[in-house]
């Protein structure tokens, strides 16, 4: 198992829904350990009750249907799956309101849903999805890439109330991809996730939806810098190594 999940982070992410199909058929004993702590990349599905897309994963999916954050209905129906209770709904029904507006004012695009959902512990369970294609061929405002994608996944657990506070526990994954086309470099691909978490004890006051806004804010900022640093920075810095540019290699010629 520990050799899997260290050949997944390796895996681009494009990549990662063969390779994880072929670890379940080398490993069916750790099917359900695999799919639970596998990130990968996003899919989205339209509702048709409403007319809005909504991203898939295992935070609302029963079986082989799942649950819109819109409708409140599963696709394809199903009878008896999991709904949260109503306040928790009147909760998730706020957050994708107010997350599709931080969606578009930070990512100019995209799609976003939030699923939340009963704990053991007398709390509950949010998760925070936000995927963007910046391809050419996405309805995106910029589409400069030819092949682009940015899937984003926050996973907060909330407990119980205490004397007005309550812990807070964010686990955040980004996978990043893009390929760029230029006729002066050729194709260029660039891949690769982050994961990170934070943990914090906050005053319920301002509500949980405000605690759980200013968390993420805070923690896409730094996986932000973190993925300008590891990979654009050490990419940048490896293809100037390798491959000066020109008016640094004239400068350095020696006068004739």
């Amino acid at each position: 198992m520990e050799a899997a999940m260290g050949l997944m982070r390796r895996i681009p992410p494009k990549h990662s829904e063969a390779a994880l199909s072929a670890l379940l058929s080398l490993l069916p004993d750790h099917s359900s350990d695999l799919l639970s702590q596998v990130d990968q990349p996003l899919q989205v599905l339209c509702d048709v009750d409403s007319g809005k897309e909504f991203i898939l994963c295992e935070y609302n999916r029963d079986a082989d249907s799942y649950r819109s954050p819109w409708s409140n209905k599963y696709h394809p129906a199903l009878e008896d799956g999991p709904y949260p209770s109503p306040e928790l709904r009147k909760l998730e029904i706020e957050a994708n309101d107010v997350f599709a507006i931080y969606r578009d004012q930070y990512y100019e695009g995209g799609i976003s849903s939030v699923y939340m959902w009963e704990d053991e512990n007398e709390g509950f369970v949010a998760c925070f999805l936000i995927k963007k294609d910046g391809s050419k061929t996405a309805h995106g405002r910029r589409g400069y890439l030819q092949e682009g994608a940015w899937d984003a996944i926050h996973v907060i657990e909330v407990g119980p109330e205490e004397e007005g506070t309550a812990r807070y526990c964010l686990t955040s994954t980004v996978m990043l991809s893009l390929t760029t086309k230029d006729e002066s470099s050729g194709t260029f691909n660039l891949s690769g996730s982050i994961r990170r978490q934070m943990n914090m004890d906050l005053s319920v006051a301002e509500g949980h939806l405000c605690n759980m806004g200013k968390m993420i804010e805070e923690m896409e900022g730094k996986l932000r810098n973190s993925l300008d640093q590891v990979y654009f920075g050490k990419t940048k810095e490896m293809v100037c190594t390798l491959r000066p540019p020109s008016e640094l290699v004239q400068t350095r010629l020696p006068d004739s």
